[in-house]
């Protein structure tokens, strides 16, 4: 009986830490979001800076825009208590975008907190930009550096690896998709900034929290089977 005991605590022991590690989020890093967007549109996308640090602050964000794969349009959302300077360069290859000829763009963006509006311990800060037209290219990758108030800085530099795994200090990525054959003409940004507000990081957590939950309720279940065999077997005893 005792050792039935012994093994079905155990087995509650593993359920509980397998849903614990289900449950538990990926390191936080910078991302963007949402992670997809067609090539040809425009759109608004979202760079979420969490703190990861416990002591010091989040002071400066510097997102760089792939060079490769340019933008005619950048357009900033101001962020209360933060300075955001766009950088612009000549292009090597000028691009098209509304029957006119685009030379320069913006490669680099630099958010820079006043005083009291740092990114704080256990905190995160959201900077929206609207791009477009998007190019015909599989993905934009956004390296990113983040600096903090005693001078650390974070290099979010690397790009997706080809096995799938994740990369220690990862890039924001965004996938771009062909646009369906009888889509309509690009619109502004302002028109197509609809309901991806969420990241879809926040579909991967629900995903992750019904899988946990099953494998409570599966822990659950074997220990109340565990349970009724050695009360029987103690009865017969």
């Amino acid at each position: 009986m005792k050792q039935t005991l012994r093994r079905t605590a155990a087995i509650s022991s593993l359920a509980a830490a397998f849903v614990l590690a289900l449950a538990a989020p990926a390191a936080a890093h910078v991302t963007v979001n949402p992670g997809t967007a067609t090539q040809g549109g425009y759109t608004k996308v979202t760079f979420r800076v969490p703190n990861e640090s416990d002591s010091a602050s989040t002071t400066k964000l510097e997102v760089n825009l792939p060079a490769d794969a340019p933008v005619a349009s950048v357009s900033l959302k101001p962020v209360p208590g933060w300075t955001a300077v766009p950088v612009k360069t000549k292009l090597a290859t000028p691009i098209k975008a509304h029957d006119s000829e685009i030379t320069e763009a913006v490669t680099k963006i630099t958010w820079t907190a006043a005083a009291g509006s740092e990114i704080k311990p256990g905190t995160f800060q959201e900077f929206d930009v609207s791009l477009g037209p998007l190019p015909a290219a599989e993905q934009m990758v956004f390296k990113a550096l983040q600096t903090y108030s005693n001078g650390d800085v974070v290099r979010w530099i690397d790009e997706p690896s080809t096995d799938g795994t994740e990369p220690e200090s990862p890039a924001p990525v965004l996938k771009l998709t062909a646009a369906a054959a009888d889509a309509p003409a690009s619109a502004p940004a302002e028109d197509v900034v609809a309901a991806v507000d969420e990241d879809d990081e926040g579909g991967n957590g629900t995903a992750f929290g019904i899988a946990g939950l099953v494998a409570g309720i599966a822990a659950l279940v074997l220990g109340l089977l565990a349970y009724r065999k050695a009360s029987q077997a103690s009865q017969n005893s």
